[in-house]
């Protein structure tokens, strides 16, 4: 189904979407970690509420990741780590349709934050400790059924989005798309403002797509 037929009848009663990015040590989610997690959170409307948090990786920060986001072992060095990280990222998503530029690469990284976790919480039979590192957060386990191996939210790829709503770029990268949309990248390689540029995007095509079903009438 493309992805538009998909969520348009959310998108139009007011359903709310939580855009997000990572700055990571490397490409891979096996072996590399989460440094920066940015996100906002949207509907028709506008912006409800931003997320941006950096998280200390636990080891250095390899120079070309950093050459790349800016993001120093100094900035790192006393944030928290991402166990702390996770459940206020998880609950400010909650029930959103997720939208990432390359989802499986952001989303396999969060996937596979959640699968040790899981495993984690499968070995001590507790089904809130692989998760939520508070107990206390009775708040947090009641939105969500803890542990999960994988994001349980839609997720909408803008890639896949923007391919469907302007065939005919050159280009589908999050820099070099924004460009051809006037979308103004402020912060270029930093989570938040990654995530905002997303958002842009994805507003950008529901726009379109919408355009092209009216003068289809």
């Amino acid at each position: 189904m493309p992805v538009f037929a998909e969520i348009a009848p959310f998108f139009n009663k007011g359903g709310r979407f939580a855009a997000f990015d990572l700055e990571t040590t490397g490409l891979d989610a096996k072996r590399d970690r989460i440094v920066e997690i940015g996100a906002v959170k949207f509907d028709k409307s506008g912006v409800i509420s931003r997320f941006s948090v950096l998280i200390n990786p636990g080891a250095p920060m390899p120079s070309g990741a950093s050459a790349v986001n800016n993001i120093t072992d100094d900035m790192l060095k006393d944030k928290p780590f991402l166990d702390a990280v996770f459940p206020d990222f998880l609950r400010f998503i909650n029930d959103a349709v997720v939208v990432a530029h390359n989802a499986p690469f952001d989303c396999g990284f969060i996937n596979e934050g959640l699968k040790t976790r899981y495993k984690t919480a499968v070995k001590a039979g507790d089904e809130s400790a692989g998760l939520f590192s508070d107990k206390r957060d009775q708040a947090a386990v009641a939105l969500w059924t803890p542990p999960f191996p994988v994001l349980p939210n839609r997720i909408v790829d803008t890639i896949v989005f923007a391919k469907e709503a302007f065939p005919n770029m050159y280009k589908y990268n999050l820099r070099d798309l924004a460009a051809s949309l006037a979308i103004r990248a402020k912060d270029a390689h930093r989570a938040e403002d990654d995530a905002r540029v997303c958002m842009e995007i994805f507003l950008r095509c529901v726009q379109c797509e919408m355009e092209k079903e009216k003068a289809a009438v």
